[in-house]
């Protein structure tokens, strides 16, 4: 019965569309109304700027870290990259917003911050790199999502593995329309950076 708890937990938590409440509480905009129109860290920094870009990305990156954590917070028998894949699929599909939610980067991301700390800092490396090289968000968190891969092929165990491949092709899957609009030359590039 905790296990039950636990995930439905996890799911409710990356369900919650940190995007959505930050444009509507700081800005007073339905932030799908704008720019891409995705509830993720892209989206707003784009729409709403790079305070409500950080604010949006920190707390997506969190609920994937507390929901990795939480097997651990309450003595539920279940693998954390298990629960932080549950949250991930909860912000990608979010009952709190119509199940139009983000592109699991972030969340993934935080899962990670937990499970392999190593790893996340290296990914963080790895995405702005890609992202200082080429402008693209979108091309930058797909490279890392091929990079985390390599990289717990390597030197992780089994589910992590497991774990990150889904991930990566997921992520990969979910920014279908970028990868055409980089193709044609029609995908926003950064200015930032």
């Amino acid at each position: 019965m905790l296990e039950v708890f636990v995930i439905i937990l996890a799911y409710l938590l990356g369900s919650i569309p940190s995007a959505l409440i930050v444009g509507k509480i700081g800005y007073g905009i339905d932030i799908r109304e704008h720019g891409s129109g995705n509830l993720g860290g892209t989206n707003t920094f784009r729409t709403l700027g790079v305070k409500a870009g950080l604010i949006v990305t920190i707390a997506d990156i969190l609920k994937g870290t507390l929901a990795a954590a939480l097997p651990i917070l309450v003595g539920a028998d279940l693998h954390p990259l298990l629960v932080g894949v549950i949250a991930v699929i909860g912000h990608v599909y979010p009952v709190f917003a119509k199940f139009k939610g983000g592109k699991a980067v972030a969340t993934s991301g935080g899962l990670l911050l937990f499970y392999s700390p190593i790893l996340f800092i290296t990914m963080l490396l790895v995405f702005f790199i890609c992202l200082y090289i080429s402008k693209y968000v979108s091309l930058s968190s797909m490279l890392t999502g091929i990079y985390g891969v390599i990289y717990s092929i390597f030197f992780g165990d089994l589910p992590l593995i497991i774990v990150l491949s889904l991930l990566a092709a997921f992520v990969i899957f979910k920014h279908t329309a970028n990868i055409k609009r980089i193709i044609n030359k029609t995908e926003p590039k950064i200015k930032w950076l």
